[in-house]
């Protein structure tokens, strides 16, 4: 599931959200601007803390894998 997600999508749709954010806001962001279920679900599986830039998420991303 993490190897189809597409980063290049999971990057422009997490881009405006602003940082340092905790996984709970980052979840309830990602819901209210209707981004992708596939992203959804990869965010659910990543470690509950604050992130403090997009790099932090998709290093958290990476590390699912």
């Amino acid at each position: 599931m993490i190897s189809t997600l597409n980063l290049v999508q999971l990057n422009k749709s997490l881009n405006e959200f602003e940082y340092p954010i905790s996984k709970k806001d980052l979840i309830k962001n990602a819901e209210e601007k209707g981004v992708d279920e596939k992203i959804l679900r990869v965010l659910k599986k990543i470690p509950y803390r604050d992130y403090e830039t997009l790099t932090d998420v998709s290093e958290a991303i990476e590390r699912l894998k």
